[in-house]
This record gives structure tokens, C-alpha cells and sequence, in this order.
């Protein structure tokens, strides 16, 4: 008889079992270690080539799911496998962090290269600029120029838009720039009326932008801004016309550049904008005025002013009264005939002013080529001019 003893697995069986789990587990491990030594070698392995170039454009549209994404990168050619990406970006918790525009992915960029450029949102930036004092037909044409826009737009309303440096993106519509740029006008005009001084001659915002636009077209220098509308604002307060070259500009080609200078037929034709033939503002601006022609006519410096004239160094000298404004014409006049090589008592060629020849700059002179001779009739803004010329 046995007696008491419990009977259990064979010694050799247990053994057995210890060994196949052991090997099982080794086996795991090793398929483990495989796996995380591909995965982290895919991770880090440089990527795909770009198929031109040193990088691929991709552009990841907001509101974009980490699947969405991959497919994008995969579809750009920036990854190799859509589910490696996933997983990556699931396992470092990128996932939830991924931002969306447009990037520049490196050629041959790693996983983990990918993923921190979009965590990290090393976004493509585009600028684009409108200067001071170019038309709104020229501001189409940047618009136009510009490839990562999209649409046709029709020129806005002159002096509707503000000169600024504007951030745009791929594919945004180029009818959604000029909007951006109509509502930047909008608040800054806002802005700057509300500051406007009792001396300002302008009587509405429109007015301000109208005579902004001359004052920006007249001088590209900053600091003569204020004494530019000082005098244009002295002529309309006792009705001498304003008798701006970039006027006359304007009228012939509706804000593109005239290629020459002005013609004496074109001084004396009658548009709209020719403030040698007309009395006071034109109907519209003739440009887009920055802030600092705004503010130069919103708060002009006391001054008795009239006239100036270019002083050959890009800036102008500018007179109180109709002598000394004859004196400094006949310095520019010498000016003149020396560029031009002539001797000082042959005439400078016929022109009738001393627009720029681009008629894209600020004239050379706005008032000095054809004046209001002070001592004429007094009949406010009827007044005949006299010319400085033949």
C-alpha cells in the first residue's frame, strides 16, 4: 500500500514546460527587439528623394486628422508608408500636436525629421508688399504676379487699399488679399482721422485720402512730407490751384507708370485729375497714400509756404512767395541744362513740367513749372497761371 504520498507531474515534464516557456520568451523577445531595432531604423532612415530639387511643397489644409496627413506626405512622396507614420506619430505623441500649412520638406528627410517639422510648425511664410503710393492698378499687378494666389480680381477703387507688408498663404484668393487690404484702409483712416488738427484743411476722410495720395506721389522723401501738404494746404485755403505734375500722370493713364515726361499737350488737357485745370481736389486719390502722407495732411505745421521745386539732390527747396520761387526755378532750370550737357544759355528741352520721366516716382516739382502768380486778380481758384517756361 502507497501510504499517504500525492502523486504530481513527472520532475521531466516540469522541466520541460520551464525550457518551452523560457524559449518562448526569448523567442518574443527576440521578434521584440527585431521590431523596435526596424522601427527605430525606419524612424530615424533617410527618407524618400525629392523627385525635384533639394525639397518637396506640401500643404496640409487646417482641421487635417493625422490620417488625412499621412496620406498627404504619402501622396507628396515625403514618406514611405502611411501606417509607419501613424504609429510614429501615435507613439510619440506627436498625434496631437501635427499643425497644419505649408511646409518644405528636406529630400531624403527622416520620419522623425517629418514629424518635429510639423510638430515644430516650420511653416513656408510669403510676403507680400504694397508700397506707398502705387496705384490700385499696380497693386493688381503684384497680385497678379504672385503664383501661390488664386483668382481674378478687378482693381479696386483707388486709395481703397493700404500699403503694407502682408503675410499670404498657397492657394489663398487674391479677391480675399485685396479685402484685407480694403479693411486695413477702413480702421487706419479711422485711426488717423480721429487725431486729425483744426489746422487740417480737409473737410471728410475722403478728402484726406485724395490729397494724401498727392503729397505721397510729390516727394519720396519721408521728412518733407509735412511741408508738401503744408503748401498744398495754404493753396486750397486761399484758391490757388494745386498744380501737381503726378495729377496730370494720372489722368493720362489711370495710375501706370507714363514711361516720359509730360508733354505741354498733356499739361493743358482737361481730365479730372489735371489740377493744373482744375480748382481744388481731384474726384479721387491718384495713388494709395502710406501713413506718413495721411498724417502729413491730418496734421499739417503751421507754414506760409506756397511753392517748391526739386534742388537736384532728390528733395526740394520750398518758398513763401512767388520771387523767391522764380529764383530757386531758374537754379533747378541751370540743374537741368548741366545734366543735360547743354550750355547754360540753350533752353532745356520741351517739356511742360519736371515730372518724373518714368512717371512712376515723385515728380521733381509740383508747382514749380506752371504757377499762380500771386500778384494776378484775386479770384480764389480762377486765377490764371503764369509759365516759368516758354
Amino acid at each position: 500500500m502507497a501510504g499517504g504520498a500525492t502523486s504530481g507531474p513527472p520532475a521531466g515534464g516540469r522541466s520541460g514546460l520551464m525550457v518551452g516557456l523560457l524559449a518562448a520568451s526569448a523567442t518574443f523577445s527576440l521578434f521584440l527587439i527585431a521590431g523596435l531595432f526596424w522601427g527605430w531604423s525606419v524612424f530615424y532612415a533617410p527618407g524618400p528623394a525629392a523627385a525635384q530639387g533639394d525639397h518637396t511643397v506640401v500643404t496640409l489644409p487646417s482641421g487635417s486628422g493625422v490620417p488625412a496627413i499621412a496620406a498627404t506626405l504619402k501622396q507628396a512622396g515625403v514618406i514611405r508608408s502611411t501606417d509607419m507614420f501613424k504609429a510614429a506619430a501615435s507613439l510619440t505623441g506627436a498625434d496631437r500636436k501635427l499643425r497644419a500649412g505649408e511646409y518644405e520638406v528636406p529630400s531624403r528627410a527622416s520620419l522623425r525629421s517629418v514629424i518635429i517639422l510639423l510638430v515644430e510648425g516650420r511653416v513656408v511664410r510669403h510676403y507680400l508688399t504694397l508700397p506707398e503710393g502705387w496705384s490700385s492698378a499696380q497693386a493688381v499687378d503684384i497680385l497678379m504676379r504672385e503664383p501661390i494666389l488664386t483668382g481674378e480680381v478687378e482693381v479696386p477703387a483707388e486709395g481703397s487699399l493700404w500699403p503694407d507688408t502682408y503675410e499670404i498663404s498657397r492657394g489663398e484668393a487674391r479677391s480675399a488679399v485685396i479685402a484685407r487690404m480694403q479693411r486695413a484702409r477702413d480702421s487706419n483712416l479711422a485711426r488717423l482721422w480721429a487725431l486729425r488738427s483744426p489746422n487740417s484743411v480737409v473737410t471728410s476722410p475722403e478728402e484726406a485720402m485724395i490729397l494724401a495720395s498727392i503729397v505721397e506721389k510729390e516727394t519720396g522723401v519721408a521728412a518733407e512730407r509735412p511741408r508738401v501738404a503744408a503748401a498744398f494746404s495754404n493753396r486750397l485755403r486761399i484758391g490757388m490751384r494745386l498744380e501737381s505734375d503726378p495729377t496730370i500722370v494720372y489722368g493720362i493713364t489711370r495710375g501706370r507708370p507714363l514711361g516720359r515726361g509730360i508733354r505741354r499737350s498733356e499739361l493743358e488737357r482737361q481730365t479730372p485729375w489735371n489740377t493744373y485745370q482744375i480748382d481744388g481736389l481731384p474726384p479721387t486719390p491718384i495713388a494709395n497714400p502710406g501713413e506718413e502722407a495721411l498724417a502729413a495732411v491730418l496734421n499739417p505745421p503751421r507754414s506760409d509756404e506756397l511753392f517748391f521745386v526739386a534742388d537736384g539732390t532728390g528733395g526740394h527747396v520750398f518758398a513763401r512767395t512767388y520771387p523767391e520761387h522764380l529764383a530757386n526755378v531758374a537754379r533747378w532750370r541751370a540743374i537741368e541744362r548741366e545734366r543735360a550737357g547743354l550750355p547754360p544759355a540753350v533752353a532745356a528741352p520741351e517739356v511742360a513740367s519736371e515730372a518724373a520721366a518714368d512717371g512712376e516716382g515723385p515728380a521733381a516739382s509740383g508747382v514749380a513749372v506752371i504757377t499762380v502768380n500771386p500778384t494776378a486778380p484775386a479770384r480764389p481758384g480762377l486765377a490764371r497761371p503764369a509759365l516759368a517756361r516758354p
